[in-house]
């Protein structure tokens, strides 16, 4: 994991056009060319902007719960860590993403990944919930589109 960015550092660079209709995985209407707004991409991932930021993904310890390697996550630091929730957490000074494990005082992250384990935690290591992952950001082109103009 890297380091924290904000995810509102630029609000005005997260508007998009919106179409107002549900798109069936295959050819839709031409009608529906004109029916779209623009909403602000800030209004749809961000509950709280003050404590809003964005991650890059680094490994494969999340793959089953559909979060890869460069994927971006935003995560929430003012929502409350709960039993079952994917969390950025600080393990030992190093951020890693998890599920989060809280029955009977047993406290744990689990991957979703059978080839790793979970971090069980013993006395001395240092563990904490820095957010809570709301959202998941994958760019589904292997490579970025450019503008050529």
């Amino acid at each position: 994991m890297n380091h924290p960015v904000p995810l509102v550092e630029d609000p005005a660079a997260l508007h998009i056009v919106e179409t107002l209709c549900r798109v069936p995985a295959g050819f839709p209407s031409p009608a529906q060319d004109h029916t779209q707004r623009r909403i602000d991409l800030n209004e749809v991932l961000v509950l709280n902007p003050l404590s809003t930021f964005l991650f890059n993904v680094e490994g494969d310890s999340m793959k089953g719960a559909g979060i890869q390697h460069g994927d971006k996550l935003v995560v929430d630091r003012s929502i409350e860590p709960k039993h079952g929730l994917v969390v950025l957490a600080c393990v030992d000074g190093e951020f890693t993403v998890k599920r989060l494990y809280r029955r009977a005082g047993i406290v744990k992250l689990v991957p979703a990944n059978p080839a790793y384990e979970p971090i069980v935690f013993s006395d001395g290591q240092e563990m904490s919930v820095w957010g809570v992952v709301t959202w998941n950001l994958r760019q589904v082109l292997a490579t970025r589109v450019r503008s050529t103009s």
